[in-house]
């Protein structure tokens, strides 16, 4: 039993990706952090928050539906992915 767990500890944790998204138009005073389990949103206005956040989580959706994790999709289909999900500026 001692020797299982002596070999648990020199085995390498296995970490996974994670996207980190950084907002830097926040003007109100406000700390903004969402944490998931495969990302982080910090700072950035309330607008700015929101849209990374909505951004990220149908990322994600989609990652899931096509059966891969943030590390076995190539950085281009990754960027294409994001671009498609990223919620577009209302002029208003």
């Amino acid at each position: 039993m001692n020797r299982l767990i002596k070999n648990a500890a020199k085995q390498p944790k296995k970490t996974s990706a994670q996207l980190i998204g950084v907002g830097l138009d926040q003007i109100d005073g406000h700390k903004r952090i969402t944490q998931a389990e495969r990302f982080a949103i910090v700072g950035g206005s309330q607008e700015t928050h929101e849209r990374m956040t909505e951004t990220v989580v149908k990322t994600f959706e989609t990652l899931d539906r096509r059966g891969k994790n943030l590390d076995q999709v190539d950085s281009h289909e990754l960027k294409d992915i994001i671009k498609d999900h990223t919620p577009r500026l209302s002029l208003t």
